[in-house]
C-alpha cells in the first residue's frame, strides 16, 4: 500500500510456479492478480505476469491496470515539495504494458516493449491555496510508446536475494505518431547488489536513475517516492525531470519465519542532470521494519515499513522486498 493513496485494502492473488518441470535454469514464473479499495475514493484492479521459459532464453511479461487513483499533486521541482500546498487529483484510466525478452550472452536480456494506455485528470475539491495547476487537468489522454528493456540478473533468488547482482536499463518513447498525444522519453537505470554477511543476514544496496526528455505530462516525469525510490515519501510531493536515489539496506531473518529490516537512503529531483549533488536540495531517509515469511519455498516475505523523510514520515505493506 502506497502512503500517497491513503489507507484501505489491497487485496492481492499471487501464483509462483515453473512452467516446465523439466526446466531447472529458469527462474520460477509469475501470474497474479490484485485490487485496490481505499478511504480516499481510489478503486481499481490489476493483472500481471512474468514469465520465464526455454531453461532462461526467454521472458515475457504482461500488465494491465484499470481503475481511479486520488492522490494529491504537490508542484514541481523540490521548492514545490518544501512549499507543502496540495492540489487534490483524480485519474481515472487504463494502462497495458507488454515485454518480450531474449537472452543474448551472459545472462544479458534485451527486447522490446509496447505500451499504451489513456486516462484522464480531473481536480477534486480543496480548500486553501493550491500549488499552479498543470495543463493536463480534464484533458482525456491517450500515451502509446515503444520501448527497450536490457537486464542482466545474477540473483539466486529473486524475492530474497543473498548474493548477486541486477543491473537494468529501460527506454520508452512516446510519440503521436504512434497515437500519443505528448511526445516524450523516460529513461530508467537501476543497479542492486547483494551480500551476506552471514547465514542469516544480508546487505543489499540499490541505486536508481531516471531521466526525461521531450514535453511529458506531469505524470510522464520521475516521481520520488514511488517504487520504493525512497521510502519516508510520498509518492507526488517531489517531482521533476531527473532524478536519483540510492539507499542500503540490511535485512535479518529471524526464528518462526519472522525476520527485521533497516534501511538509509539519499536522493534528489532536478529539472536537469547538471543540478544534481547540490546538499541542499537532498531527501534522506531511514527507516525499518518487521518481515513474515509467506512463502517458505521461494522465500517471499510480507514486508511492513516505517520510514522518516526530510519533512514527512510513511508506513506502508507490501509483498516482497523493497529491492
Amino acid at each position: 500500500m502506497s502512503p500517497a493513496l491513503g489507507t484501505g485494502v489491497v487485496p492481492i492473488l499471487g501464483y509462483i510456479f515453473p512452467i516446465s518441470r523439466n526446466d531447472k535454469v529458469s527462474p520460477p514464473s509469475i501470474i497474479g492478480a490484485g485490487g485496490l479499495i481505499t478511504n480516499d475514493g481510489s478503486r481499481g484492479f490489476g493483472l500481471y505476469a512474468d514469465l520465464y521459459y526455454k531453461e532462461d532464453k526467454y521472458e515475457t511479461t504482461g500488465l494491465y491496470g484499470h481503475g481511479n487513483l486520488d492522490y494529491n499533486l504537490y508542484g514541481i521541482g523540490t521548492a514545490g515539495g518544501d512549499a507543502g500546498l496540495k492540489l487534490p487529483l483524480d485519474q481515472t484510466g487504463q494502462i497495458f504494458r507488454a515485454e518480450f525478452l531474449r537472452v543474448i550472452k551472459w545472462k544479458i536480456f534485451a527486447g522490446g516493449r509496447f505500451w499504451t494506455g489513456n486516462s484522464i485528470v480531473t481536480q477534486r475539491p480543496s480548500s486553501g491555496e493550491t500549488p499552479p495547476i498543470p495543463p493536463d487537468i480534464g484533458l482525456n489522454t491517450t500515451l502509446r510508446a515503444v520501448g527497450l528493456r536490457i537486464i542482466r540478473d545474477t540473483r539466486p533468488n529473486q524475492f530474497f536475494p543473498t548474493a548477486g547482482m541486477k543491473l537494468e536499463f529501460t527506454s520508452d518513447f512516446f510519440a503521436k505518431d504512434l497515437g500519443s498525444k505528448y511526445s516524450f522519453q523516460p529513461y530508467r537505470f537501476t543497479f542492486n547488489k547483494y551480500a551476506s554477511l552471514s547465514r542469516n543476514q544480508v546487505l543489499a544496496y540499490n541505486f536508481f536513475g531516471c531521466f526525461t526528455g521531450g514535453e511529458a505530462p506531469f505524470y510522464g516525469n520521475c516521481i520520488y517516492g514511488a517504487n520504493n525510490e525512497l521510502r519516508g515519501y510520498t509518492a507526488g510531493q517531489y517531482i521533476d525531470r531527473d532524478m536519483f536515489a540510492t539507499q542500503l539496506e540490511y535485512r535479518l531473518v529471524l526464528p518462526k519465519k519472522f525476520g527485521l529490516a533497516g534501511f538509509a537512503g539519499v536522493g534528489e529531483v532536478v529539472p536537469n542532470a547538471s543540478q544534481f549533488f547540490r546538499v541542499n536540495n537532498f531527501l534522506p531517509d531511514v527507516g525499518g521494519g518487521p518481515r513474515y515469511e509467506l512463502s517458505r519455498k521461494y522465500h517471499v516475505n510480507l514486508r511492513v515499513d516505517f520510514a522518516k523523510g526530510k519533512n514527512s514520515w510513511t508506513w506502508g505493506v507490501g509483498v516482497g522486498e523493497a529491492f
